[in-house]
């Protein structure tokens, strides 16, 4: 039987609150990394480029926030940027899923869309996804800029992009609660970066 009191305990709360601003206040020691990520991005954009954003489970969720974010806005009316999550077309993913396998399904979308002075955005929480890698690989070959969030000790994808953050953390959950405080960092350069309208509307 469930222990609900047990699971719902105040000190139980309290120490899930503590561990995730333990890990996301241990990204002050990565300030000039995310500096560096948010150059990346802020230049791409500034010349015209995409950012196309990737990731499995929570993480495609992520990409989804980061990418809407960019078209949509972020804090507050500035020109529409272009971003991209490469999970969010359902018939691209079923359809190279199934003809080519579903590691796949984000490489292919590299290969397609992406273009030199593109940056592409990862999100992993353990490195070892072999579809982001697979899309790593594209992305670098096709002259483009390549950022990763990472968590653990990045995987297969530590060390391989242009940029990467890595969360040592060993928590799903609280690795992905700090990935999404970086995608906020990333979005806040941009809008540092391009102001809004004088007239407070879109451009």
């Amino acid at each position: 039987m469930l222990d609900v009191a047990a699971m719902s305990s105040i000190p139980h709360l309290e120490r899930q609150i503590a561990e995730s601003a333990a890990l996301i206040d241990a990204l002050r020691g990565q300030a000039p990394r995310l500096a560096e990520a948010c150059v990346l991005v802020v230049q791409a954009l500034g010349a015209g480029g995409k950012v196309l954003v990737a990731g499995n489970g929570g993480s495609a969720a992520e990409a989804l926030h980061m990418a809407e974010e960019l078209t949509g806005r972020f804090r507050h009316n500035r020109r529409a940027l272009p971003g991209i999550a490469l999970v969010a077309d359902t018939t691209a993913l079923t359809c190279i899923g199934n003809d080519f396998g579903f590691d796949h399904i984000f490489s292919r979308q590299v290969e397609a869309i992406g273009a030199p002075g593109d940056v592409l955005v990862l999100l992993s929480t353990s490195g070892r996804a072999a579809n982001l890698s697979l899309a790593l690989d594209v992305a670098r070959a096709r002259g483009m800029r390549t950022l990763c969030l990472l968590g653990r000790a990045g995987g297969q994808l530590a060390g391989r992009a242009d940029v990467d953050v890595i969360v040592p953390g060993t928590a799903t959950e609280r690795i992905q609660e700090a990935h999404q405080v970086i995608v906020h960092l990333l979005l806040d350069a941009v809008e540092e970066a391009f102001p809004p309208a004088p007239s407070g509307g879109a451009i």
